[in-house]
């Protein structure tokens, strides 16, 4: 009888419901992201750059290659390294493998860097020390296809 009342307990245990562990969600892109949200992301992604980025793979601010001191102001800067911090959780973590760093350094790192401090990149005009805000293109219309501002 011991013996059964075991394998009943067993039996019971094993068709509990054990929950599934809870997957976090993935990072939403930061372009998509509102306060407080925003600010928190921008803040860790900062630290990235500041701590890891810049101080392994920051070369030498040159004309031929800017790079702004306040790159946080510069939108296009942020939306792109925000990307590479991305891929980098993504391919240099537990789940990347063995190849995911020298992926990660060939297909995310070198465009990146190129792309920000190409001389009529997103840095054009900053120096070190001397920031130079962008405006957007304009253009004729917000919303060129939208109902006629007069319609409501």
């Amino acid at each position: 009888m011991t013996t059964k009342t075991s394998e009943a307990t067993a039996t019971d245990d094993q068709n509990e419901a054990v929950p599934e562990p809870r997957v976090p969600a993935p990072p939403r892109f930061i372009l998509y992201l509102q306060e407080p949200e925003y600010g928190q992301t921008l803040r860790r992604l900062t630290l990235w750059v500041h701590k890891v980025l810049l101080p392994v793979y920051g070369r030498e601010v040159t004309s031929s290659a800017p790079w702004c001191s306040r790159w946080w102001e510069h939108h296009e800067a942020v939306a792109q390294l925000h990307a590479l911090w991305l891929a980098w959780g993504e391919l240099t973590g537990p789940g990347g493998g063995m190849t995911g760093p020298a992926s990660w350094h060939r297909d995310f790192l070198g465009p990146v860097m190129t792309s920000l401090r190409d001389p009529q990149g997103p840095f054009a005009g900053c120096r070190p020390g001397a920031h130079r805000g962008k405006q957007p293109p304009p253009v004729d219309s917000v919303d060129p296809f939208g109902p006629p501002p007069d319609a409501a």
